[in-house]
């Protein structure tokens, strides 16, 4: 709060030199921006008083809702992350199963090819490793 504050009357500060300079460029008494101002920073603070109403009513509701609603929440979209993960999680299995199926045949097919692309996949990781 006391941030907040500070903030606030740093902000009205740099508002006020920026306008005394735009009222000098202007020709106006810097003495009439300053009036002007007062009545502006009393605005804010009816307007902030009341955003910091509201607030502490947020406030005071959460910490009036009892632990079982906040568990219940929680449970409730647990429940829903987890159903979401397992279908996911099936997708991705029967995608793995398809591409099992297709890998097997394509070794069937081709063992010679298949095992030489091994021999040679082994001994470029072998250089990689060497080299680190």
């Amino acid at each position: 709060m006391a941030d907040m504050l500070t903030c606030l009357k740093a902000g009205i500060a740099q508002a006020r030199r920026g306008l005394m300079q735009i009222n000098e460029r202007r020709g106006r008494s810097p003495r009439i921006m300053v009036q002007g101002m007062r009545v502006e920073a009393m605005y804010d603070r009816y307007k902030l008083g009341d955003e910091l109403q509201a607030l502490k009513s947020e406030v005071s509701h959460l910490l009036n809702a009892t632990g079982d609603d906040v568990f219940d929440a929680a449970k409730t979209s647990a429940d829903a992350i987890a159903s979401q993960i397992r279908s996911a999680l099936n997708e991705l299995g029967e995608t793995l199963s398809e591409q099992e199926d297709h890998v097997d045949k394509l070794i069937a097919e081709r063992p010679i090819a298949t095992l030489a692309s091994a021999f040679a996949l082994g001994v470029v990781i072998g250089l990689m490793l060497r080299r680190h």
